[in-house]
This record gives structure tokens, sequence and C-alpha cells, in this order.
């Protein structure tokens, strides 16, 4: 089976600050949905970075598809964190999502027919077809982020990344985003970065760790040991497949 993303003692410095350390990872299921969660500062857009080939490790060894990320990026869909998103920008929301096919079209050349096709079977994936002329500031949280992931679909991914996707959604709306990812992940593999402990225990297939170092153990079920790890605290009760996360009050805390 070709793997999906192959990561090798993978390092990963800003100035004298590792930010990644000895990452290995493999990842050959075509679908399905991993969470990767960790604490702010642990280097999650860091990882999703180096898989996008924005970043390149001062050491170790990444592929995705049997091949460097740079040529890759076709087969891989990417909705980053749009905190800085003007959402007062004169655009509509077919227009945001048929950007997405620039990896397709070049940045100065005109969108197809296919392009315009791929934005369409996007939008209707997602539910918003019939808002697509219809400024992005004029739409919910919810519905500008079902956009974006729009967005991502209209490359017709292989792999998609997520940054994040649920931060500012209410809980309803977060509801709405994870039945959308329960669909999604039965086409296409997902990673999804997340602080949603609770949604991580109900919607994804895998868990992994992240806080510097890697843990991946290619299950839903992750030690307390990792977790403690990972979060620098202590664990008192997981509950997998309930939505409900109990840590440990720290020494001190009120």
């Amino acid at each position: 089976m070709e793997k999906v993303i192959e990561l090798k003692d993978v390092w990963v410095r800003y100035g004298n600050q590792t930010i990644l350390e000895a990452v290995n990872f493999e990842l050959t299921e075509p679908y399905g949905l991993l969470g990767i969660i960790g604490p702010n500062g642990g280097g999650k857009t860091t990882f999703l970075k180096v898989l996008l080939g924005l970043l390149k490790p001062y050491k170790g060894s990444v592929k995705l598809f049997g091949k460097p990320p740079e040529k890759s990026r076709d087969l891989v869909g990417y909705v980053p964190q749009y905190k800085g998103f003007d959402f007062d920008f004169p655009i509509s929301v077919w227009e945001v999502v048929l950007t997405g096919r620039m990896s397709h079209t070049g940045f100065l050349k005109k969108y197809s027919g296919e392009d315009k096709k791929a934005a369409e079977e996007a939008l209707k994936t997602v539910e918003m077809f019939d808002l697509k002329d219809r400024q992005i500031g004029q739409l919910s949280g919810g519905q500008r982020q079902r956009v974006f992931i729009a967005r991502a679909l209209a490359t017709n991914p292989k792999l998609l990344l997520l940054d994040e996707p649920n931060s500012g959604l209410d809980p309803h709306m977060q509801d709405e985003l994870y039945r959308l990812l329960n669909r999604l992940k039965h086409e296409m593999a997902i990673i999804m970065v997340t602080h949603d402990l609770s949604a991580v225990s109900v919607y994804v297939d895998r868990i992994a760790c992240l806080n510097r170092t890697f843990h991946y153990h290619n299950s839903k079920e992750i030690p307390v040991e990792d977790l403690e790890a990972t979060y620098q605290c202590p664990v008192e009760l997981i509950a997998h497949g309930v939505p409900h996360r109990v840590l440990e009050q720290h020494k001190g805390n009120s």
C-alpha cells in the first residue's frame, strides 16, 4: 500500500530553538480522520507546514505519496487558521473557492470549465452552493469554515490538513463541522490539529500527541504517560468514546 505520509527523524528549528524533535511517523491508511492534540507552542502548526513543504527540516526526510512535499501539493488540501483574514474584503464565496484551483491554473491564468466544475462540486459537498454569490463577510463562522474547506476540496485532494478548524465556533457549529469531516473521511485521509479533546474522542479514528516530540499509536487509545508527557501535567482520567476529559488539578491552582 502506498504511504500517504512518511517522516523519518525529522527535526525543525527556529534559530536555536528546537520545535520538532526526532519525529518519525507513517500514515498508510488512505481514508480516516487523525486528530493531533497538544499544547500551544508544541509544534502542531509547524508539523503541518512541514507536510506542506512550507518549512524544510534541518534534519530528516519528508515524503507524501512517495514524493517530496513540494511535488505533492496537488494532492493536498489545506485549511489554515484564518485569524488575519479580512472578512470585509469584497470577495464572494464562489471566488474564494475558485482560488483553491490556483495550484492547477497558476496565478495569472483564467479559470477553466474544469476549475469551475470542481468549485461547484466542492461547494455542494459542504452544502454551501446556494450561498455562492454571498460576500464572505456576510456568513456565520461555521459557514465561513465550510467555505474554506470547500476551497481546499476544490483541488480534489487525497489528503486534507486542517489547523484548528473549530476555533471560534460555537458548540452547534462545531458539531456541524465534525459531521462534515465524518463524511469526508470516507473519501480521503484527513489530519486535524485541535485542542478539542472531547470531539477527538468521539469523531476521530486515530489520535497523536505532539509537544515537540510525536507520539502516535494508530489508535484512539492513548497511553496516559504520553498525554502527561505532551501536556506536562498529570492526567486523572481519560474516558475514550465519551466527550469528557478530567485533568488533575495543578498544585497551587484553585
